[in-house]
């Protein structure tokens, strides 16, 4: 299955919290979505409480009927009160590379 959308987010966690929302977005119910190709979290280096998130879906319209499902958007509701701040969201068009656990 390829992936020709791909979705980037970082979200800083209120102080001591970046645990709790690891936590919460690797039990996101998009892992197990068979359009979500790629589910990848990741943390700053130097700020524990700074989380990133990279996404790659077969497409565009699979990525946003995903997102407008209730079990999304309670998983948004969820991370809400876990965050500091506006979160920052990106789309990109995914080229190549590679990921290895």
């Amino acid at each position: 299955m390829s992936v020709n959308h791909g979705f980037h987010a970082t979200m800083t966690a209120r102080p001591g919290k970046g645990d709790e929302l690891v936590a919460l977005l690797l039990d996101a119910p998009s892992l197990p979505h068979e359009d979500c190709v790629v589910f990848l979290v990741g943390r700053s280096a130097g700020n524990p409480d700074v989380v990133h998130v990279t996404e790659g879906w077969t497409s565009r319209e699979a990525h946003a009927a995903f997102f407008a499902t209730e079990q999304a958007q309670a998983l948004v509701a969820e991370l809400q009160p876990l965050l500091a701040g506006e979160s920052h969201y990106g789309d990109e068009v995914p080229v190549g590379g590679k990921a290895a656990f």
